[in-house]
Order: structure tokens, then sequence, then C-alpha cells
């Protein structure tokens, strides 16, 4: 069973930062993504965090993000890339792209290539028709 209210603890803790991280487009963040209903992905660990792309910043307090995870999966909704020197294989959940608050950033872990980035980029604009 999932527990909500220890999220929603966490939450109002973020939720409450006076100071946003400054981030940029194509950094890895480990992200605040919490607890989610159904098939929406869920951080984990009892911070709640999961990494996740950051796609599109569109100002100092939100950007497009996309969550990760080391599971394989070859499909139109998933996009495989490897970041940390080439050490370390991830999948970018196209499916769960979202707009996401920079108070929910962590801390940077990595960058993707400037390559993968915009082939990650050219898979999300086929998801919409």
């Amino acid at each position: 069973m999932k527990n909500f209210n220890t999220w929603n603890n966490k939450k109002i803790q973020i939720d409450s930062m006076q100071n946003r991280p400054f981030f940029h487009e194509r950094e890895i963040w480990f992200c605040y993504l919490g607890i989610n209903v159904g098939f929406e992905q869920d951080g984990s660990s009892e911070e709640f965090l999961r990494p996740v792309v950051v796609v599109r910043k569109f100002n100092n307090s939100i950007f497009l993000g996309v969550p990760l995870t080391r599971t394989e999966k070859k499909t139109e909704f998933y996009f495989q890339f490897q970041f940390e020197d080439d050490s370390v294989q991830s999948t970018a959940i196209l499916s769960q792209v979202r707009l996401i608050d920079s108070r929910r950033l962590s801390y940077k872990i990595g960058n993707i290539s400037e390559e993968d980035f915009l082939k990650l980029k050219e898979k999300l604009k086929a998801l919409i028709p």
C-alpha cells in the first residue's frame, strides 16, 4: 500500500523551500517525484527521488522533464542512452513527460550528451500527432 501521508509531509517541506536550484537543459537531476496515482512514475526511497532529464527550461521556476529508469524497454515510448562518461545505462520514460517545479530538484547527477539529447527530443516530438 502506498504511503501518501509520508509523501504529503515531504511535499509540504518542498513547497516551502525559498531557494530554487539553478539548472539547465540536458542536465540529469534527482527529483522529488513523490507517490503518484496508478501507473504514474513514483519517486523511490524515503526521499521519493527519481532521476529526471531536463528537456525544456521555461524559466527559473518550471521545466519539462522526463523521468528515467534503469529498466531496459524497447518501444516508441522509451529512449535508451548512457551518461556519466558512458558508464550508466538509462532509459527515458517518454510517456511520463511532465511539467515540474524546480523546487522538486534535489541534486544534479550528470548530463545527457548533446547527440542523445537531440534524439530524445525527436522521439518526444514523434509521440505527439
